[in-house]
């Protein structure tokens, strides 16, 4: 492309190539989507290798903003100003994101570099402002697909690279001359797909069996309207049923109960009719209980978002969540943020406060390790619960904010992959859906209707071991960011040397 035509072609391409990239999620859900765009975007940055560094960075502006803008949209059942927030912090991303991608484009192996470009960007993605947004990855676009077996073997990062060679591979392809540069693009494709469609899949080491059940016990209308209380009724009431069901035998008798995050709005500890009514419960059914809630913090103007495991005799221990979502659960700046959107102080009238420890509990026998609702887009929450011990994965979730949206969806994959990932069952229970069971081959074993009260029973195999993914997945992370930084610079370093002898 010539400096005058590299806008007029690459910025309306970037446009429909970041929509195409959302398509490749729910609720269109088209399968590869965002691999054939991101071939695209590859070869706008060829193309763009010795435009203006204006145009490069308007190009990847455009992309990000046309992809994250519908891959979010859900984000407006928050606010609309949270939905606009979001969207342009995230934009901002994908204009370094092209620059070190057109930098890499000059190198010779330009696949490799670019695909730990991408990583690079994903990684920032996930880290900054505040604790990040690791939504969208090109990894989550593997589900379903020959491809999601990567996961177990190279984490999240290294799923995200080999679908960028795969990329890559189609713009060799599609635009190279030379029939041998094309016969081994196609065998590369068909390679990386075989090896996908081979590599194994399952529990990392069998260690016994649980018998778990999820309670979903629905929320009492449209979210932030309900008074204090009714949803922690409902969900009682829900286990009530379960605990009939039991002695009446048509249910067997659980190891454990697991609520969703938000099951009760006041605090247990301090709440006595609320704390004995949770005991009751422990004690009628002879398991504990994983109470979701939000808890007291060491100030009035502070709170926990927190899963506590509750026996007959009272709370054990607790996980507080890791990651608390920036004007979801805390506000930075309050009284900066609250000038501009009003609805912050009161929606938000205490900030979350973040934990420090891995979300790995002892529920009766068993090790789980807990994660809350967003924890579970975050490699090192799940990293760190199995490093701990954790024999299983559960995810307490309240997407009540989001009913009729994509998110509940787009969330429930991501979970998927986590338990390919780890090699371990993934339990999800949800205060109004989506409360589901995960094989550790990610199949959706089953799933309670959304938006109404019910309860999963399902029998999981616990597991002792480590897949590859756990043990490699960080320091291939950090070794591709090196790269990718290393590649930007040297492409960089290229065309101002070459810029010199002119």
């Amino acid at each position: 492309m010539t400096h005058s035509a590299g806008g007029r072609v690459a910025w309306p391409a970037a446009i429909v190539l970041g929509v195409v990239s959302s398509f490749n999620f729910d609720p269109v859900n088209l399968p590869f989507a965002m691999v054939v765009a991101i071939a695209g975007l590859i070869w706008l940055a060829h193309g763009l290798r010795d435009a203006r560094k204006r145009t490069v960075m308007v190009t990847g502006a455009l992309y990000g903003l046309s992809f994250m803008g519908p891959l979010i949209w859900w984000m407006n059942a928050v606010s609309h100003g949270a939905y606009i927030g979001l969207v342009l912090a995230e934009t901002l991303f994908f204009v370094p994101i092209m620059l070190a991608l057109r930098a890499a484009c000059r190198l010779k192996w330009w696949p490799l570099w670019g695909a730990a470009v991408w990583v690079l960007g994903e990684w920032a993605r996930g880290r900054f402002p505040f604790t990040g947004f690791p939504w969208g990855r090109l990894a989550h676009t593997s589900i379903d697909t020959p491809f999601q077996a990567y996961a177990r073997l190279v984490a999240m990062p290294g799923t995200s690279a080999v679908l960028f060679l795969v990329a890559s591979l189609l713009v060799l392809l599609v635009t190279s001359a030379a029939w041998r540069t094309r016969g081994i693009a196609v065998a590369g494709v068909v390679a990386l797909g075989g090896i996908g469609a081979l590599l194994p899949t399952g529990i990392a080491g069998a260690d016994g069996t649980r018998q778990v059940a999820l309670v979903q016990g629905n929320v009492p209308g449209v979210f932030l309207t309900w008074p204090l209380g009714e949803i922690f009724k409902l969900h009682a009431a829900e286990t009530d049923k379960l605990a009939d069901k039991i002695d009446a035998g048509t249910v067997p008798r659980p190891d454990m109960v697991l609520w969703p995050e938000n099951s009760t709005d006041t605090d247990p500890y301090f709440d006595e009719p609320v704390k004995q009514r949770i005991q009751a419960l422990s004690r009628r059914i002879g398991a504990p209980i994983l109470v979701g809630g939000i808890f007291d913090g060491p100030t009035t103007s502070t709170a926990y978002n927190a899963g506590v495991v509750w026996t007959a005799n009272g709370p054990g221990e607790r996980y507080v969540k890791l990651k608390p979502v920036p004007f979801g659960e805390y506000v930075p700046w309050r009284k900066q943020a609250g000038f501009f959107v009003n609805r912050l102080a009161r929606d938000i009238p205490r900030d979350m406060l973040a934990g420090h420890e891995p979300g790995t509990l002892k529920i009766g026998a068993t090790e789980v390790g807990d994660t809350i609702c967003y924890d579970i887009a975050y490699d090192s929450v799940t990293r760190r619960a199995v490093d701990a011990g954790a024999q299983m994965i559960v995810v307490q979730t309240s997407n009540a904010a989001f009913t009729g949206t994509s998110q509940p969806e787009q969330q429930w994959d991501i979970s998927r992959l986590r338990a390919i990932e780890t090699g371990r069952w993934v339990v999800v229970p949800s205060t109004n859906g989506i409360t589901g069971v995960v094989d550790p081959e990610g199949h959706s074993v089953e799933r309670a209707p959304m938006h109404k009260p019910a309860t999963l029973s399902a029998k999981v195999t616990l597991a002792s071991g480590k897949t590859p993914a756990l043990v490699i997945g960080a320091p291939l992370e950090y070794l591709l960011v090196i790269l990718g930084l290393g590649s930007w610079w040297f492409g960089t370093r290229r065309k101002n040397g070459r810029q010199a002898t002119e």
